[in-house]
């Protein structure tokens, strides 16, 4: 599936990638390939994916890594997941 992490500054990540946890507002979830479609709000807590995404050139500040995942810590959010196209907006 295809992620794309975005702030209102700049575009974070972009790539294929095996999963995508998010931290929703009633508790973290798990997104996979072919998951159904999805729209949430996010709350406080760790954005993580695992795969071959690209962090884009200066955005590296904002992630690390756990468990052989990349990790980025969020206030709230929004993501969307259509078509095995995930979309998480991060403030």
């Amino acid at each position: 599936m295809y992620l794309e992490i975005v702030s209102p500054e700049a575009s974070l990540v972009s790539g294929n990638v095996d999963s995508v946890t998010v931290p929703g507002i009633e508790g973290e979830f798990q997104m996979l390939n072919n998951h159904a479609a999805i729209v949430s709000i996010l709350g406080k807590g760790k954005v993580k994916f695992k795969g071959n995404a690209t962090i884009a050139a200066g955005q590296e500040k904002n992630f690390s890594q756990e468990d052989g995942q990349w990790v980025m810590h969020i206030n709230s959010g929004t993501v969307e997941m259509k078509d095995n196209n995930v979309i998480v907006l991060v403030d």
